[in-house]
């Protein structure tokens, strides 16, 4: 690895850590979590789609789950992902009860379900997809958690599809350090802004 990437791969951690410490501390998480996710569930890109990938809130990303019992009863596909040897899959949600606490608690969809051909849903089919980070700047900028698991998705997913974001505003930077494999967000939605993002442009 060059010095250059070295360098860069060094800040990138540096604001990952404090990003994460930031909303670890975020207080009031559900109550500011509901206002993110009424800003994102009124915006025309999502009032709009019919195919809609949530992800699943775990540790302390901007909550989710309690929006999916509305989600799935407003008409809309829902889609939730999960992840087998590193790539997420993709699952298409009907009901709370398809989801159960598998490892660290984290809420996933039953084991038994995921191989149901009918569940399952390809990227291309998604027209808008929420997006869960550590680090994002007022460009769509994002840092995750350094697995890759959303860059590897979300470059596969259609050039039309709305790529939207759910942050705490302490998780937002001046300027996140990108990489060449790093996907930028249309919009980053906390609970002050909306950020227009440069999407897949940049």
């Amino acid at each position: 690895m060059a010095a250059d990437d070295e360098s860069l791969v060094a800040h990138k951690q540096e604001v990952r850590e404090a990003a994460q410490v930031a909303r670890r501390e975020q207080a009031d998480k559900d109550r500011v979590s509901r206002l993110i996710v009424d800003t994102v569930t009124q915006l025309p890109a999502y009032r709009e789609a019919a195919c809609v990938m949530w992800y699943i809130d775990v540790r302390s990303e901007v909550r989710t789950r309690h929006a999916l019992p509305a989600a799935i009863d407003s008409g809309k596909k829902v889609v939730v992902p999960f992840c087998v040897d590193g790539e997420l899959e993709l699952f298409h949600l009907e009901s709370m009860s398809e989801l159960s606490e598998g490892m660290y608690k984290i809420l996933e969809p039953r084991e038994e379900l995921r191989g149901v051909a009918a569940k399952r849903v390809r990227s291309s089919d998604l027209d808008i997809v929420l997006v869960p980070g550590v680090a994002f700047d007022r460009q769509g900028g994002r840092i995750g958690h350094g697995k890759g698991y959303y860059d590897k998705l979300l470059g596969n997913v259609r050039s039309d599809a709305s790529l939207i974001a759910l942050a705490f505003e302490c998780q937002v930077v001046d300027s996140v350090p990108v990489q060449t494999h790093d996907v930028h967000m249309d919009m980053v939605v906390t609970e002050n802004h909306v950020y227009p993002g440069t999407g897949r442009r940049s």
